[in-house]
């Protein structure tokens, strides 16, 4: 039953959504471009985007080659192959969401020149998003099928004896491994595509745009977008390797591990369990997530549907949030109708033991929680960023002062902006554990992420509307049509900010979820989890030092902006002094010059952050063991979900603070003024944070925490401190 469940259930979801994407794809393909301009404009965007991503891909499979090696020879094939999988999964939602973005963009524009509706407007930027939503999610399922089908039940993985899972041993290591190190090699591949796709893409996005910016707007006093700054194709380029192909493999890396991560826990709470002996509990506890997952996404097709059939659209803001509320609704509801047909029939006192309290509704009792943590972290995050509410305008306010105070302000708002986020974040953790256990929280990271399809193509419309205005600028349109655009991408803004705080909660219940089944797998074979004693030298030292990570991993990261944008800054000055009468609109700048420069400055940032977040919990378990990287994957957890939370909010503010100034918000202060360019300052010191580092900083801690669970396997007993321990003994015997 569980078997058919499984197939009939995500096979049609899967089929939907991959069916839906490719006939919203070719909707939006076959809409006119525009005029000879507008066409020019999008295919020097949309073959840089292409440049860049093909370039970054071949790095990225040599290095992912070699890690599947590694992995099939020292841990388990099957998990090098599954790694392989993810990685292509993860890269192929990318590619596909970046092709939609680069032809959609140009179309928006047309759309709003033609119409000059702003409801027919939308509804062709937010159907081009929907590609890269239903393609993320359609993906990440689609691999999670071809796993348990191949490894899991073809592969015998999913086979019980004697009351255990079957175990495979490494023909070299002599190790033993279950089903679990294979789902955590798929899940490895997603992670390691979205670290290069997130940090390579926030690198050139904001390298682009801080170049832009800091000479275009507060030196020359030109337009953003204006054409004849040299860095704004390079800008536009940016917004679709960061903002759409970056976007869209972290989330599909957040579902992936939050999916996996449960799955993996329900193994090896049967393992270490003393009471929990039922085989069909056990199954059916490995099937809920991704089974929930798939109705999900049913949910977020009729979601992503709702706007794209309507004839009149009233309020862009309204439509986005009803159709994310709407695939939330169905995933909750469908949900609760899964948890009670699969569970129903076990025996309460097995329900107990597997710590499902309420019994067969504890996972959606559990997913709910996630559901409604992740609305409120999102509410919260926009508060602290949308310029209808008191801290953005403080920061505006301070604009009136100068840069210094623009920056501090910003600061300090990021920083108050941390506690009650965190606060529901505790408190969800606590209702999920005390309800349903560690199973319980990893349900709650799935439910959180249930609908992610939706809130991928609300986020992915943002910047291919931010595109279209810069298209309507260079190609000097009306007005009115920047106007459209503009409205389309303030409202992108919020949304964007919302999924933030749903990435940020997920990641930080996945990670406890990973990490949990990483104290189990590290428990070597005994009826309970490894102990973490924080006062024991090599967990305290663990914990120090994974504290501080997060902080070299997020300067390496402002590091490569930085130097990226002084070359930015120095070839815009360069072609503004050189190129006669550039500023007069007779020169013509070199665009390709910036993208070049871009494209350079963030394919050689990325290396470092990428290997630390793999090298370092591999080193430190080969060298220490188990319990230091343990205290490792603590400290980095929780000094990286309140960094992450601190660098998108103050990075939010700053960008809008600046957009409140624009508008007019400030009197006597606008476009120009020396305000203006305080809150510019202000916004290009908070890119690199809400785009670059705080997006990667999720992807930082699951990486470490799902190299661990597969590497722990060997390192448990193959480290250096073991080998010295063991030495000592022998010859003090």
């Amino acid at each position: 039953m569980e078997l058919n469940l499984l197939t009939i259930i995500v096979m049609f979801a899967v089929a939907l959504a991959l069916a839906y994407a490719a006939i919203n794809f070719y909707l939006v393909k076959r809409l006119k471009e525009g005029n000879a301009r507008m066409q020019e404009i999008a295919a020097a965007i949309r073959e840089g985007a292409n440049a860049f991503l093909l370039y970054e891909y071949r790095i990225v499979a040599i290095i992912a080659a070699a890690v599947a090696v590694l992995l099939a020879l020292f841990i388990a094939w099957e998990a090098g192959v599954a790694f392989l999988l993810g990685a292509l999964m993860s890269s192929a939602a990318g590619y596909v969401g970046m092709k939609i973005a680069t032809y959609s963009n140009v179309r928006v524009t047309h759309t709003a020149d033609e119409t000059r509706d702003v409801g027919r407007t939308l509804q062709v930027a937010f159907r081009g998003g929907s590609v890269m939503g239903l393609c993320v999610a359609g993906f990440a399922l689609l691999g999670a099928l071809i796993v348990y089908l191949c490894f899991g039940w073809a592969g015998g993985m999913l086979a019980l004896e004697g009351g255990e899972v079957v175990a495979h041993v490494n023909p070299i290591t002599r190790q033993s491994y279950n089903l679990s190190i294979v789902l955590s090699g798929y899940a490895l591949g997603c992670s390691v595509i979205a670290m290069f796709n997130r940090v390579g893409g926030g690198i050139y996005t904001k390298a682009a745009d801080m170049g832009a910016d800091l000479v275009g707007k507060t030196e020359a006093h030109i337009p953003e977008d204006d054409p004849r700054n040299p860095a704004v194709i390079a800008d536009n380029v940016g917004d679709n390797v960061g903002d759409v192909a970056g976007l869209g493999a972290d989330l599909l890396e957040s579902y992936v591990g939050a999916i996996m991560a449960t799955v993996i826990l329900a193994i090896e709470i049967f393992t270490h369990t003393a009471g929990f002996t039922s085989e069909s509990l056990l199954q059916k506890l490995m099937l809920f997530p991704i089974l929930f997952a798939g109705i999900g996404l049913i949910g977020c097709v009729v979601g992503i549907a709702y706007p794209l059939v309507r004839k009149r659209l009233k309020s862009a803001h309204l439509e986005l949030n009803l159709a994310t509320w709407i695939a939330a609704a169905v995933a909750l509801a469908g949900g609760c109708v899964l948890s009670i047909l699969l569970f129903q029939g076990e025996e309460s006192a097995q329900l107990a033991a597997a710590k499902q309290s309420l019994g067969a509704v504890t996972p959606w009792v559990t997913g709910a929680v996630g559901i409604v943590a992740g609305i409120v972290i999102g509410v919260l995050s926009e508060y602290y960023t949308s310029d209808a509410h008191k801290p953005t305008r403080g920061i505006a306010e301070a604009s009136r002062g100068g840069p210094s105070l623009t920056v501090t302000k910003g600061m300090a708002t990021g920083m108050i902006s941390c506690l009650l986020p965190v606060l529901c974040l505790c408190v969800a953790i606590f209702v999920c554990y005390a309800v349903g256990g560690m199973y319980g929280v990893g349900c709650g990271a799935v439910g959180m992420l249930s609908f992610v399809a939706a809130t991928v193509s609300v986020d992915t419309y943002g910047p291919i509307s931010d595109n279209a205005g810069g298209i309507a600028e260079m190609s000097g349109l009306d007005p009115a049509v920047r106007d459209i655009t503009d409205a389309l991408d303030s409202v992108g803004n919020t949304t964007a900010a919302i999924g933030k705080g749903f990435a940020i909660g997920s990641a930080a219940l996945a990670t406890m979820s990973m990490m949990s089944s990483y104290l189990y797998a590290a428990a070597e074979g005994t009826m309970s989890a490894l102990t973490l004693n924080i006062v024991r030298g090599d967990v305290l030292v663990g914990a120090l030092l994974g504290a501080a990570l997060p902080f070299l991993f997020s300067g390496l990261l402002i590091n490569a902006v930085t130097s990226s944008a002084q070359k930015m800054v120095g070839e815009v000055r360069r072609q503004f002094q050189e190129i006669d009468g550039i500023l007069e609109g007779r020169g013509k700048p070199d665009h390709k010059r910036c993208i070049t420069i871009a494209s350079q400055g963030a394919l050689r940032g990325m290396i470092a952050p990428a290997i630390i977040s793999v090298a370092v919990p591999v080193v430190c378990g080969f060298l220490f063991g188990a319990g230091f990287v343990g205290g490792l994957l603590i400290g980095a957890t929780l000094t990286a979900i309140m960094l992450a939370v601190y660098a998108g909010n103050a990075g939010g503010a700053w960008d809008n603070a600046k957009k409140y100034v624009e508008k007019g918000g400030l009197e006597g202060q606008g476009k120009g003024s020396p305000a203006h360019d305080a809150a510019v300052v202000g916004d290009t010191v908070g890119d690199p944070l809400k785009d670059t580092v705080g997006p990667s900083l999720n992807i930082l801690i699951k990486i470490m925490s799902t190299v661990s669970l597969v590497c722990v396997v060997v390192f448990q007993n193959f480290n250096l401190l073991s080998a010295i321990d063991g030495a000592a003994e022998l010859f003090g015997g």
